[in-house]
């Protein structure tokens, strides 16, 4: 972060209070906190930087603590006294290098192991650990939002076992066949301003592929009551939106009837952009992330985040589709 940047940092702060019971629910929302990479500045007080991804993240986190029956609020301030914007910057640096350094270890320990044992089948098994490896490694780098020091030399450790292991990634598709979705036809499609990776995914498939000429309209996030033939997705009240670990995107896939696999494997790269979860750990994920990001920085109107964001998925529709062979 800049110097000018550093100076006007704002934070997101969610601040909630769980039940008691059942204790499952309160590892859960831990477990939530920490796939965001939200650090506690007090016990019950989680803090983001300020932007409108983080918030979206903090803003599904709140309904979830709500429909669980806890407790929460959610706020934007400036550090006035007491912490200062460094110090919480120091607390983020601090949990993702812990991060980075229990990486670092496991991937000594495998290049260790990988020495040690030139078996063939230890070398399988080696294949499989270096992938969790990256995996972690890559939802480490989607919260590190101010480049914490540990990075480097994981990612350098990482490169030294990737001169140890040699990877067959072999990725067989089945083609099937999209079905029609003339049921989504002849909407106006209502979602959230500001739109990022679930709502500029789910525009490009409304317009590729459900209704060409489908109207999309931006609203407030909240309160919006929809008329007659409106659809709301991606909002906290819409008829397509998150449902359990699903994101918009694979919900409307499912409601459009479409089983086309190159859209599966979009489908599986924005989850795991959106919901942060690393359930799929496609290779790919972490390239679309950036070019996601710098579109939403480099364009305030959602019109414009979605006409650049088209070019991105039609180029990852055609690379899909081109794997299938």
């Amino acid at each position: 972060m800049s110097e000018g940047q550093s100076q006007e940092q704002r934070w997101l702060l969610l601040i909630h209070q769980l039940p008691s019971k059942p204790a499952y629910f309160r590892v859960k929302i831990w477990r939530r906190l920490q796939g965001i990479g939200a650090v506690a500045v007090k016990s019950t007080v989680y803090a983001l930087p300020a932007n409108a991804e983080m918030q979206e993240d903090f803003e599904w986190l709140l309904k979830e603590i709500v429909a669980g029956g806890g407790e929460a609020m959610l706020c934007e301030a400036r550090l006035l006294d007491g912490l200062s914007d460094a110090q919480v910057r120091a607390l983020f640096d601090e949990a993702r290098d812990a991060d980075y350094a229990e990486i670092a270890n496991d991937a000594r320990d495998l290049a260790a192991g990988i020495r040690a044992d030139a078996m063939s089948e230890k070398h399988a098994e080696a294949r499989s650990q270096l992938g969790r490896l990256r995996k972690r490694l890559a939802e480490i780098v989607a919260i590190d939002f101010f480049g914490a020091t540990g990075r480097l030399s994981v990612e350098g450790l990482i490169a030294d076992l990737e001169t140890l292991v040699k990877e067959d990634k072999a990725m067989a598709k089945e083609p099937t066949k999209p079905t029609e979705a003339s049921d989504l036809k002849s909407r106006v499609w209502i979602t959230r301003r500001d739109v990022h990776v679930d709502r500029i995914a789910c525009s490009w498939l409304i317009r590729r592929f459900i209704d060409p000429d489908a109207v999309i309209r931006f609203v407030a996030g909240k309160g919006y009551v929809p008329n007659e033939g409106e659809l709301r997705f991606d909002m906290f009240e819409g008829e397509i939106t998150h449902e359990g670990d699903r994101c918009s995107f694979e919900l409307l896939l499912a409601r459009a009837g479409i089983t086309d696999t190159a859209l599966q494997a979009i489908a599986e790269v924005v989850h795991d952009i959106d919901l942060k979860d690393s359930k799929f750990g496609r290779e790919e994920t972490t390239g679309i992330a950036s070019l996601i990001a710098g579109i939403a920085m480099a364009n305030a109107g959602d019109e414009q985040r979605i006409a650049e964001g088209a070019s991105v998925f039609d180029n990852l529709y055609r690379y899909f589709r081109s794997k299938r062979g």
